[in-house]
């Protein structure tokens, strides 16, 4: 049983792969002062950015979880998935409400995805 694990730090990895799969670890914004739809697009780069480091490529979701702060900002949320996510790789989805690891976080994204 392989695993690869890149940028690794003391608690975790941003990308495992095993078997073909791509598992992200939750991706949050790297702004955190912006609004719903900023972070959402930040999140949305970052899991680009690292779905294609990995090897994949976001026609390949098969999961993606998305937490949010608070379900009011599901519509503004909603609103910048829909303008990205294209008609052929839309994932199994889920999107609950969460407390935050901290204050300004309006969304977090987890991802699996194929290579």
């Amino acid at each position: 049983m392989t695993i690869q694990r890149m940028h690794t730090n003391k608690r975790m990895s941003k990308i495992n792969i095993h078997n073909g799969i791509i598992y992200l670890s939750g991706q949050t914004a790297g702004s955190e002062e912006s609004n719903i739809k900023e972070q959402t697009e930040q999140c949305l780069s970052q899991i680009e950015e690292l779905i294609g480091e990995a090897g994949g490529d976001c026609n390949c979701l098969l999961s993606v979880t998305i937490y949010l702060k608070d379900m009011s900002h599901f519509d503004g949320m909603n609103a910048v998935w829909d303008a990205w996510i294209s008609e052929k790789s839309k994932p199994a989805r889920a999107c609950v409400q969460a407390a935050m690891a901290r204050t300004n976080i309006l969304v977090e994204f987890s991802v699996t995805a194929t290579l």
